[in-house]
């Protein structure tokens, strides 16, 4: 049997979801699965059942040996030292989003990667169901009008934990919408590429007890259409989708119920488990280091230069 060999910096919710993903798919294609994780204080409880999938857990980032995989899972503004720590250690990297904090833009991705290095940054509205119904059915829509909308509350997103005390609170952190629903700049580049100019206003504008930005919205012009988008953390109710505009109506994807809206009135039916994303994601990931070298679908240049788009810099 084969043994795939994983390191994991970072096991708060994103980072035990991607393991526990990554040992489910390594048991369903007939793999051993050995992951370290490499864990400022050990002492600090992991989610249950987290540790039964640990080969070990490890202090000192000089102990590492090398692995097949890495998964980059800390703090988004901790992801650059943690790069430096799996330097030539792995040969495949998985980071998550997104790639840095707003303040590291100008970091060096050269002085990061070994060059070929294989690296996925994750995107995982890319993945979900309604998202590959819309790509599928793009050719066909001809939009000239794009009208993204991501807006919830921030104090319901993590359920029995003070909304105050986590990173989407604090700047420093990488915390602020502009850059945490850096999804939805993500997936408007893989539809429709980079815009050629971005209009952006974001702040602080609610009575949230936070210091990073609570709402941004956006202006983009491409060649052949343009976009609007709307980001904010106060929204009462969680509202995800994008509306296309098209010559023959209007197309729909709704991500929170899981329907895609054709413009001729039909709706297409998606739902299913958030997980579900993650696991296309892993599933993809896992192919994507077994096979020959090359860029994944979401390098680390096109993830930063997003990055940079999310924030206003074009």
């Amino acid at each position: 049997m084969q043994t795939l060999t994983a390191l994991f910096i970072g096991l708060g919710s994103i980072g035990t979801r991607h393991l526990k993903n990554l040992s489910a798919l390594c048991g369903t294609r007939g793999i051993a699965l050995q992951a370290d994780a490499l864990r400022s204080d050990p002492s600090r409880p992991l989610r249950p059942g987290t540790a039964a999938l640990l080969h070990r857990q490890i202090t000192d980032p000089a102990a590492l040996g090398h692995y097949d995989l890495a998964f980059i899972t800390n703090p988004t503004s901790l992801h650059a030292g943690a790069l430096g720590w799996v330097r030539g250690k792995a040969d495949a990297l998985f980071i998550e989003k997104p790639i840095f904090s707003a303040e590291q833009t100008g970091l060096d991705l050269s002085a990061l990667l070994e060059p070929g290095q294989k690296a996925y940054v994750a995107a995982p509205m890319r993945w979900c169901g309604t998202m590959l119904a819309l790509k599928r059915h793009l050719p066909e829509l001809h939009p000239y009008c794009a009208r993204v909308l991501c807006s919830s509350y921030l104090p319901q997103w993590r359920p029995g934990v003070d909304y105050r005390t986590v990173y989407s609170a604090h700047r420093a952190m990488g915390g602020g919408v502009t850059i945490d629903l850096i999804h939805e700049w993500d997936y408007l580049v893989d539809l429709f590429g980079m815009p050629q100019e971005l209009y952006n206003l974001k702040g602080h504008y609610s009575e949230l007890e936070i210091d990073s930005d609570d709402v941004s919205l956006y202006l983009a012009r491409y060649s052949h259409l343009v976009a609007e988008v709307h980001l904010d953390y106060f929204g009462r109710g969680y509202r995800r989708s994008i509306e296309l505009f098209c010559p023959s109506g209007s197309c729909v994807a709704d991500f929170g119920a899981g329907t895609l809206t054709l413009p001729d009135g039909t709706v297409e039916h998606w739902e299913e488990d958030v997980n579900e994303r993650y696991l296309r994601e892993m599933d993809y990931f896992l192919s994507y280091a077994a096979g020959p070298a090359g860029p994944s679908v979401n390098p680390p240049a096109t993830a930063l230069q997003v990055l940079k788009l999310t924030l206003g810099e074009l």
